[in-house]
């Protein structure tokens, strides 16, 4: 096997991730974009209300106000997607720690780091 292609096959493991961290990924974002998206809606809600008793409120004030409030309504309204984001960095934490302990053992020359 020459050096060239060993660096590609080394490349296309560590291109294509676990789906244990695909999954972590794909829920961490939607997490995010759900929060974001209650942000958005909040300040939306509060920038409507105040045009309707005719109040002027800056988007600045809006959205700081919006932040405010989302925090502790994210946590519940989202707690299926948090949980399932907190048991997934749970899953490749505990994977990478068995492999970092892989390793140490395959370089210590012990027999349980072989498979």
């Amino acid at each position: 096997m020459t050096d060239s292609s060993r660096a590609a096959d080394s490349s296309d493991n560590a291109a294509a991730p676990p789906s244990a961290k695909g999954r972590l990924a794909r829920d961490l974002a939607l997490y995010t974009l759900a929060r974001l998206g209650l942000v958005v809606l909040i300040a939306a809600l509060i920038l409507g209300v105040s045009q309707l008793i005719n109040v002027d409120v800056p988007l600045l004030v809006a959205l700081i106000f919006a932040v405010v409030i989302a925090l502790p309504l994210s946590l519940v309204l989202f707690k299926s997607l948090r949980t399932r984001v907190n048991m997934q960095i749970s899953a490749v934490d505990e994977q990478r720690r068995r492999d970092r302990d892989d390793l140490r053992a395959k370089l210590r020359g012990d027999a349980t780091g072989d498979k």
